[in-house]
């Protein structure tokens, strides 16, 4: 037994010593065990453009941080990805047309996830807007129409923030971190600290993490095999196909209107989630867009 014993040992050590030998005089085996260890960090990175300067300590750390987190919320990014397939369908087109830089879609994608959610403080939809500057944006927001929930029109109203922020600041960085600190709190920060780049002021928390947040979901959706996250193009979700039906007048029962369209009272709230009540109060004419998917149900 004890012969055996040391028999298996040199044959081990022999084999082990074969493999590191073979590793470090084959030239192909080197250059796997260097890409196996090797860090993803990005050598550059840039926001609409406008370059984030990775050779200042702290940006690069605040980099890292939202980087480290993404890449290890493993359900929470798989789902940002196959639900950016839909929403982005629909973002992308309407960011082209304002002249706003396509990095802003990754801006849905931190405030919400690309799925109506409600903050604590009352912000709804994929674009997380309070209803007074929903409002101020052109939206129709009450109990019985909530256009917040309308990602077509929230997503022209958060292109004409972005005009006006861009317009102020001069930056589309700046613009897209005061869609979190507000134009006049990131001002009065760019008055008080004498500087007028994102990367050299100090911001709220949450404020200073905004923008490394959406570089990070950028970096990983752009290059998802090169972070593990390997999705099936059958995986990603689906835009379903639609009719349009334009309503200019209230309707009582939407339940008895959905079944009239051929689908349930269920599928006309998911692709219509801004009809908030079972009923459409609309007394002034006014003219709304009805979906009615055509197939999915």
């Amino acid at each position: 037994m004890k012969v055996m014993n040391k028999v298996i040992l040199v044959l081990t050590v022999v084999f082990a010593s074969g493999i590191l030998v073979f590793a470090t005089t084959n030239p192909d085996v080197e250059k796997v065990l260097k890409r196996e260890s090797a860090s993803f960090f990005p050598e550059k990175l840039n926001f609409s453009g406008e370059a984030t300067p990775l050779k200042i300590a702290d940006v690069k750390e605040r980099f890292d941080r939202e980087l480290q987190v993404n890449v290890n919320l493993h359900a929470s990014t798989i789902l940002a990805i196959k639900r950016a397939s839909r929403a982005f369908l629909v973002i992308e087109p309407i960011l082209k047309k304002n002249g706003i830089p396509d990095d802003f879609k990754y801006l849905a994608v931190i405030e919400s996830g690309l799925v109506n959610v409600v903050s604590p403080a009352g912000a709804r939809g994929i674009w997380q807007f309070m209803p007074e500057t929903a409002k101020e944006r052109g939206m129709e927001v009450n109990e019985n129409v909530d256009e917040r929930y309308d990602l077509e029109k929230s997503t022209q109203a958060a292109c004409s923030y972005f005009l006006s922020a861009k317009g102020k600041f001069g930056s589309w960085t700046l613009a897209a971190a005061s869609y979190n600190g507000g134009m006049t709190g990131v001002n009065k920060q760019i008055e008080i600290q004498k500087v007028s780049n994102y990367y050299d002021l100090l911001l709220t928390e949450e404020t200073s993490r905004y923008v490394f947040r959406i570089l990070a979901l950028k970096e990983i959706m752009e290059n998802p095999e090169k972070y593990n996250f390997r999705i099936a193009p059958e995986e990603l979700y689906a835009t379903l196909p639609t009719r349009k039906i334009e309503i200019d007048s209230s309707i009582a029962d939407l339940a008895d209107f959905a079944k009239s369209q051929g689908i349930n009272y269920k599928i006309l709230k998911i692709h219509n989630p801004w009809l908030r009540e079972t009923k459409l109060i609309n007394d002034t004419g006014k003219k709304y867009q009805i979906d009615i998917p055509l197939k999915g149900y």
